[in-house]
């Protein structure tokens, strides 16, 4: 965000009028966002943590290619390119450092 900093300054006032405004704005806003939900539709919202024992989830596994090495400090696998140290035992990407 660019700064004007030849624009006059606002005072402690101006600041505690404009935040008011946009706590205003922002209760309204909020208001208006919040839909009504009718009963049917409660019975297809899904709370977090809710039982998902019985659904299956599909993944592709593919082993780590000839340009790829997993780091032993993240354990993420990374492109060789970002591999900043490599000693017998240890592969550390840059992130890492």
């Amino acid at each position: 965000m660019a700064t004007d900093y030849d624009a006059p300054r606002k005072t402690d006032d101006d600041l505690a009028e404009d935040s008011i405004e946009e706590l205003k704005a922002t209760r309204t806003k909020a208001a208006v966002r919040s839909p009504d939900l009718e009963e049917s539709d409660n019975e297809s919202l899904e709370l977090p943590g809710a039982d998902l024992s019985d659904e299956q989830l599909t993944v592709r596994v593919v082993p780590p290619q000839s340009n790829e090495f997993t780091c032993s400090r993240c354990f993420l696998v990374q492109h060789r390119s970002l591999l900043a140290r490599h000693t017998r035992r240890e592969w550390i990407c840059k992130n890492c450092v």
